[in-house]
């Protein structure tokens, strides 16, 4: 594997993760922890986005 197919596998990695805390924090936990969930799934989101831009560059 070369570092762009790294690079991609890593990107759906991230994506299914922040999937999956933004599903706990919207369905498991609907108190307060619910919000951290979120926004930490919201940042793998954003790191997802950072490795999709260095497919190609690196």
């Amino acid at each position: 594997m070369n570092k762009n197919t790294v690079l991609a596998w890593a990107t759906w990695i991230m994506i299914f993760v922040g999937l999956g805390l933004i599903a706990m924090g919207a369905f498991k936990y609907q108190e307060v922890a619910g919000w951290g969930f979120a926004a930490v799934g919201v940042g793998f989101f954003s790191i997802a986005w950072v490795f999709n831009a260095l497919k190609g560059r690196v």
